[in-house]
């Protein structure tokens, strides 16, 4: 039977339904917990999260991936309360958002260290909750070129991915030569690697999306909402339909490796977030466009069902 990990346990992957691949149930960099500006108390944090959760379960999602990594605000008690409270099935993630948001604990970690702590967080658990990870993050530092650090995790997580079947995804595509070259030396298949952000407004001509999936990768359409017609558009923004047509010109090229998501912060951690940016944009904002561009049901299933299963499986 295929499964996935989810922080309540292990799920047949036919139950995961419409997946929004990569968000986060609340994101901060390390430190963050320590700004009496931002920082908000569990209350306040549930208070936000839970209609947002809801919302989602009302509109027909079923799995939300949080790709909240290591340093970066991860509580699986947190995410368990949050599932069973909403009925929506949640994947917390082992690993980095990149080398520069390690703590030096980590940063000075060596690949066989940081092979066994994701391992551990995907087999046994994170920390003591019970949680198992049932997807492995990784990233490129700022700068837009792997450092050594950055190079140690993804060598790990290709590791770790092999030696418990479970999948990576990536925060940012940009220098992929040297992530598929890691993988390749590993003898990581790339059809269980998620290059995201491909469509952000910073990155998008410096990545190689038709590359990525010609040479196997899945390719992550995963900051759709971020847009420059906001009335305070992060440094990441994008016109909308810009954004919209490069995703359509691929999925017409590349269907089977295409997965999209918002990105989006439920309860952001130590920075305001921005504001109206939710989850919910897939369904408020992305599947009414896509269908008003002739996009059928069938590819919308096919993009938000099928390939987010066949990606989040367990291969082992």
């Amino acid at each position: 039977m295929s499964k996935v990990n989810t922080v309540l346990g292990t799920v047949p992957t036919e139950e995961l339904g419409i997946v929004a691949i990569h968000e986060h149930i609340g994101y901060g960099m390390p430190g963050s917990e320590l700004d009496t500006k931002w920082w908000k108390t569990p209350e306040q944090r549930y208070e936000e999260t839970v209609p947002k959760l809801r919302q989602f379960h009302e509109y027909g999602g079923g799995t939300f991936v949080d790709a909240t990594g290591i340093c970066n605000g991860r509580d699986v008690d947190y995410y368990k309360s949050l599932s069973a409270k909403t009925g929506v099935h949640i994947v917390a993630c082992t690993g980095f958002v990149g080398g520069d948001t390690a703590l030096p604990h980590f940063a000075r970690a060596t690949v066989d260290y940081l092979t066994r702590q994701f391992v551990h967080e995907i087999t046994v658990g994170i920390g003591d909750t019970g949680g198992r990870a049932g997807v492995i993050k990784v990233g490129v530092s700022r700068g837009g070129r792997m450092t050594d650090l950055d190079k140690r995790i993804y060598r790990a997580a290709a590791r770790a991915a092999l030696a418990t079947g479970v999948p990576i995804l990536t925060h940012l595509a940009i220098d992929a030569e040297n992530a598929i070259a890691i993988f390749a030396e590993e003898g990581l298949p790339l059809d269980r690697v998620l290059f995201g952000h491909v469509d952000d407004g910073v990155n998008f001509d410096k990545t190689r999306d038709t590359w990525i999936a010609e040479q196997g990768g899945r390719v992550g359409f995963d900051t759709f909402g971020y847009e420059t017609e906001l009335e305070d558009p992060p440094f990441w923004a994008r016109p909308r339909k810009e954004r919209l047509d490069h995703f359509l010109r691929f999925i017409g090229q590349h269907l089977d490796k295409a997965l999209a998501s918002a990105d989006a912060n439920c309860s952001p951690l130590g920075w305001p977030g921005v504001k109206g940016h939710t989850v919910n944009y897939i369904f408020e904002d992305l599947f009414p466009d896509l269908r008003a561009a002739g996009v059928d049901e069938a590819t919308i299933t096919k993009l938000f069902v099928d390939n987010p299963a066949e990606f989040l499986t367990i291969r082992n």
